[in-house]
């Protein structure tokens, strides 16, 4: 039996009790946002406060996560010199993904959404995040322990961040070039940590387009099963 304390969740007063018929709306209302969220290609320039940025960090930062250990690691990119610098380690990388290295049926899946080792919008969006998955770490910063879970927990934490983006009133574009290993040397962080996500962020341009192809969402029927 542990000896670590514990708290009531009543006393945390964090758990609201909602009837059926207000869960219900909560949910509709969630959902009815949600779904207006879309992966876009063309930013604007405008600025973004970084504070906004960094409160969805914090809501990404309540993710849960394999023993509590929060293996995750968030870096904010605005400085236009990094930026660029991301940019074209990124098209280096994609520019032999999409010659070869892919595989035809890779780039066959990707060819519907118009997608090419051209990525302007890492320079463009006033904002781009890092997101490092940590292979060692704990609970509290400096620890060096094993952490569990680190691509489950990492994942979750990458999805409240960008529900919260969207939330907050930004576009969003999850960036995935491979290898990422240079992030680690443009942004200072040590070889246990694993690039796991690029995020871009901010407010689409007045031209942006969406492929028609990212408008076919599962319906429900073919996503769920109740037993």
């Amino acid at each position: 039996m542990s000896d670590e304390s514990f708290t009531p969740l009543s006393d945390l007063g964090d758990f609201i009790a909602r009837a059926d018929d207000e869960m219900e709306a909560r949910a509709a209302a969630f959902f009815d946002d949600i779904k207006r969220r879309h992966t876009v290609r063309e930013f604007a320039p405008d600025p973004v406060p970084q504070s906004v940025i960094e409160t969805c960090i914090a809501a990404a930062g309540r993710a849960p996560s394999g023993a509590n250990h929060q293996p995750w690691h968030f870096c904010l990119v605005g400085d236009a010199k990094v930026k660029a610098e991301i940019r074209v380690a990124a098209e280096a990388e994609e520019k032999s993904f999409y010659e070869g290295r892919a595989g035809e049926e890779w780039l066959d899946a990707l060819d519907p959404l118009g997608t090419d080792e051209h990525k302007p919008f890492l320079e463009i969006a006033p904002w781009l995040i890092a997101v490092f998955a940590q292979r060692r770490g704990g609970v509290h910063a400096g620890e060096d322990r094993k952490n569990y879970y680190i691509n489950e927990s990492v994942g979750i934490a990458c999805g409240f961040f960008i529900a919260a983006l969207h939330h907050a009133g930004l576009a969003t574009l999850t960036h995935t070039p491979k290898p990422m290993t240079f992030l680690n040397e443009k942004l200072g962080r040590p070889a246990t940590e694993k690039p796991f996500l690029l995020i871009v962020a901010g407010k689409p341009a007045p031209d942006a387009m969406i492929p028609d192809h990212a408008l076919i969402k599962k319906p429900v029927s073919d996503i769920l099963t109740v037993f």
